[in-house]
């Protein structure tokens, strides 16, 4: 009765539903397929289970063990049972096989397939050559038996160490060893390495936790830039660097021109070489230059000027050729000639010579309103990230903005998807906690902020230890509700192929040409997701809830 009384009666429904939903999906095989499908149960992964939860076991153990011995808790007996338990399954996982194949998938899913030796190339799911899986099962047997004998030094002298009382320095060592430990592994588990009994779900919830947490700590950047005070060093300092990057814009922007003539007939393909300039090459394919046709050219790309050049006699749908002056024979006909700056100067200078122009203009109001240039750039961003479509920004950020990183860096920076998908979700959602985080700072009375000063705090102590820890109360209801909303939000993050649960769902339904299960199974699980997460926040909201203490 008590559960009963702890849901809201809107859960009801669901609850009441629970066995309608349970026998629907173990009687039509279509759901069972579909949810098969969308939770990313790869085939033959039932093998990976009992390593997956022993692993899970023994790392929640040792965290445990951590948080029941700590001077709050209300059961420090149950420190030596979690560590009983730790115990067991770090022996288990160093006398047995059982996270073998768990660790194998991991590490075959973590490689490139195409270009890595470890995998069995062609082979859907992964798999380790036989020379690979005998290596990973002698690392994986040393790892986990150093992990049993650390474990057994770290109980050891955190128990031994807290009969002499629980502030000592070897208690606290012990202490942060087994939480770092135990911790890491866990995160691993759970974060990074591949499921492959759960793949779909893993996929949505990384990335609702990874962009949820990413976007809380961007949301408290853009509040504190936001209560920085005005001074006039600020205002010199901004100016300065608008200064400096003028310059810099200036000195790339001005860098010598490229010469590219364009020689041959336009009767076919014109050839062009990699690393044109983008803005003289849109000139050349849509005539756009002295004596062009009225039609659109079309474009043909080589590796370097000699590849193109030889291509007119070779090649019979080549017939002109777009190249750098320099290597043009005298032998065909120039049509067009004309100079260009190179795409990575122009882009480092246009860049710079924008923000110039931002900077410029936030210290100009700044000074005109007496307030922080970075505090009007923090109010910008959050205005603008509100104004625009989460679609909009998860598309922007996937594709050219992503795009436009690879290109400046050479190829050295190319995020993976869902990396993208992470960053874009995290800087939509960053605008709306900011002013969740702004409200209940706002809320604190300002004189607990003056006694803080008075009593010799700094802004950084004040903020750590008097105004952040009263504002989380009050802003915990507000927090849970973005939580569940960027849990939902993930399903956009499908149009950039990302192979969550409606990406399985959508993949799923075009093969199988299931009208209703596919659909159905995924707004199910999707609502219990939610629920779940509807429930943890409760929870929390009731732990650090004094009112009624």
């Amino acid at each position: 009765m008590q559960f009963l009384m702890r849901l809201r009666p809107s859960n009801l429904i669901i609850v009441a539903a629970l066995p309608f939903i349970v026998y629907l999906f173990a009687s039509s095989i279509n759901y069972q397929r579909s949810l098969r499908a969308i939770l990313g149960v790869e085939n033959g992964s039932s093998v990976f289970v009992p390593g997956f939860l022993a692993l899970a076991v023994a790392f929640f153990a040792g965290l445990a063990v951590v948080g029941f011995s700590r001077a709050s808790s209300r059961s420090p007996r149950l420190a030596i049972v979690a560590a009983g338990v730790n115990l067991a399954a770090a022996m288990v996982l160093a006398t047995t096989g059982v996270a073998y194949p768990f660790v194998a998938s991991v590490v075959a899913n973590a490689v490139d397939p195409f270009t890595s030796n470890l995998v069995v190339q062609g082979l859907t799911p992964r798999r380790l050559t036989d020379a690979a899986d005998l290596m990973v099962r002698g690392q994986a047997a040393l790892l986990l038996r150093a992990y049993f004998g650390l474990t057994i030094v770290i109980l050891g002298a955190f128990f031994i160490a807290a009969r002499n009382g629980t502030g000592n320095a070897t208690h606290r060592c012990a202490r942060f060893a087994l939480a770092a430990v135990n911790g890491a592994g866990l995160a691993f588990i759970l974060l990074f390495a591949h499921i492959a009994f759960a793949a779909g779900v893993a996929t949505t919830i990384r990335a609702a936790v990874a962009a949820y947490m990413l976007a809380a700590m961007m949301g408290l950047l853009w509040v504190g830039l936001l209560k920085l005070k005005y001074s006039w060093r600020a205002d010199l300092a901004c100016i300065a660097a608008t200064i400096l990057m003028i310059c810099a814009a200036a000195w790339f922007l001005l860098q010598p021109r490229d010469s590219y003539v364009l020689v041959g007939s336009l009767a076919g393909k014109v050839a062009v070489t990699a690393g044109t300039p983008s803005g003289i090459l849109g000139l050349v394919r849509y005539g756009q230059f002295p004596g062009g046709p009225d039609r659109d050219v079309p474009l043909r790309t080589f590796r370097g000027a000699t590849e193109a050049l030889d291509a007119i006699g070779k090649a019979p749908d080549i017939s002109a050729a777009f190249v750098p002056a320099a290597t043009a024979p005298g032998a065909l006909p120039v049509l067009w000639q004309a100079e260009a700056l190179n795409d990575r100067d122009k882009a480092f200078g246009i860049t710079l010579a924008v923000l110039a122009i931002v900077l410029g203009l936030l210290t100009f109001g700044g000074h005109i309103h007496r307030r922080h240039p970075l505090s009007i750039g923090s109010e910008f961003i959050v205005d603008t990230i509100r104004g625009i479509p989460m679609l909009v920004i998860v598309l922007y950020v996937g594709l050219p903005l992503a795009g436009a990183l690879k290109d400046a860096t050479q190829g050295v920076v190319d995020p993976p998807n869902l990396v993208r998908g992470i960053a874009a979700m995290a800087l939509a959602y960053s605008a709306y906690l900011a002013e969740i985080f702004r409200s209940g700072i706002n809320a604190i009375p300002a004189g607990q902020i003056e006694a803080a000063h008075s009593l010799g705090l700094n802004g950084w102590r004040t903020a750590r230890l008097v105004v952040l820890p009263q504002a989380f109360r009050i802003i915990i209801p507000p927090l849970g509700n973005e939580l569940i909303a960027i849990l939902k939000d993930t399903s956009l993050l499908s149009i950039l192929s990302i192979r969550d649960i409606t990406q399985r769902m959508r993949e799923f339904q075009s093969a199988s040409f299931l009208p209703f299960a596919p659909y159905n199974s995924a707004a199910i699980f999707y609502i219990f997701l939610t629920l779940a997460a509807a429930s943890l926040v409760s929870t929390i909201e009731r732990k650090y809830d004094i009112k009624h203490r």
